[in-house]
């Protein structure tokens, strides 16, 4: 499958991955390999192909469950919970948000 068209990550986007990262690398926990990765991807800017949002989109609906899980870790700076962190390396809410977008019109293609 070739992918027609790319899309360029939002600002809040990447700053949300690189908030992931920084994270990540205070409290070493948080993403997988994939997820580390994506927030490479974000945070540069680079373009994200019609798979990147569709595999975008399988993320947050997977893991909704982890920001309800995380209580009051979740968006903390001083003792986030791992489920935050990789949340954020994928960009945050304002990938969620966008990514829904996309995929809905994807999805009418």
């Amino acid at each position: 499958m070739t992918d027609k068209q790319t899309f360029k990550p939002t600002q809040r986007m990447a700053s949300a991955a690189r908030r992931g990262l920084r994270l990540r690398d205070n409290f070493n926990r948080g993403g997988t390999e994939v997820g580390v990765a994506r927030a490479h991807q974000l945070s540069e800017g680079k373009p994200l192909s019609e798979s990147d949002v569709k595999s975008m989109y399988s993320y947050f609906a997977r893991h909704e469950v982890d920001r309800k899980a995380a209580g009051d870790r979740w968006n903390s700076d001083s003792d986030p919970s791992a489920g935050f962190i990789a949340w954020l390396l994928w960009g945050g809410d304002a990938a969620r948000t966008w990514v829904e977008s996309k995929h809905k019109k994807l999805e009418k293609a």
